[in-house]
């Protein structure tokens, strides 16, 4: 459901600016403010998988509950050097669960703010496999990740390589950099910057079933109901959101 909801926000939002023609094409926005983490970049159609994701900006595990993300310290696809698109591989709609099944030649699309770039799939590998050669002057390449092993136990990550087929578009600039990555947003990393949300939804729901329990007592179980159900499950939602990113990101 959440992955669902921020789909459909972030499709309505990049498609407005699509037709603006305010697209994001660096780590900046149109007015060169650094792009917020969730911040839409891209749409990928991979159609044999029944792919259609909007990529947000950023790759922690609250941005990827969203959909696929944008490692900040990368081009975006499409730009000339190499660009990482992360994804969950189960939870939250595991929209790269069957991503290793893509064969070499397969392609696949990513629309950006400079056009439709088709990618040739050079390849799945592991951690220890060989790597592709180095992308020659001008050329784009793209490495789709995700975790592999049985789902929600993930053994490792899997690495697709691709290609772009046609010329190389201008790379933006990019203020984050490898070193100032936050290590939030490494493949497999959790986010622990938001504990301390999760300890006030915590209190949130202790509170609320507290209420609860003194509202049955005096008020009867009827109105109860109809009163403390919507807060108990509003509270729910709120610590499920919070222990789900303490969780590795590629789940």
């Amino acid at each position: 459901m959440l992955h669902f909801a921020a789909q459909q926000q972030l499709s309505d939002t990049y498609r407005a600016q699509l037709a603006a023609g305010t697209a994001p094409v660096s780590e900046g926005d149109f007015d060169d403010v650094l792009l917020a983490d969730g911040a839409p970049v891209g749409i990928i159609d991979i159609p044999r998988l029944g792919v259609h994701e909007v990529i947000a900006e950023g790759t922690s595990s609250g941005v990827l509950a969203g959909g696929p993300g944008h490692r900040r310290d990368t081009v975006l696809p499409g730009q000339v050097g190499v660009s990482v698109v992360m994804g969950r591989a189960a939870a939250f709609g595991g929209p790269f669960g069957r991503l290793q099944s893509l064969q070499p030649g397969e392609r696949f699309e990513v629309r950006t703010g400079q056009g439709l770039n088709t990618f040739e799939v050079l390849g799945v590998r592991y951690a220890g496999d060989p790597t592709p050669p180095a992308p020659v002057r001008g050329e784009s390449r793209l490495i789709l990740l995700t975790a592999r092993g049985a789902p929600y136990v993930p053994t490792g990550i899997a690495y697709v390589d691709a290609r772009l087929v046609d010329k190389g578009q201008p790379a933006g600039a990019r203020q984050t950099t490898p070193i100032t990555l936050p290590p939030s947003n490494a493949a497999l990393a959790t986010d622990t910057t938001t504990v301390w949300a999760l300890v006030f939804a915590l209190q949130f729901l202790v509170a609320a079933e507290i209420a609860a329990v003194w509202a049955f007592r005096r008020v009867g179980a009827q109105k109860t109901w109809i009163v403390f159900v919507p807060i108990l499950l509003l509270a729910s939602v709120f610590v499920c959101d919070q222990l789900v990113r303490l969780l590795p990101n590629l789940l």
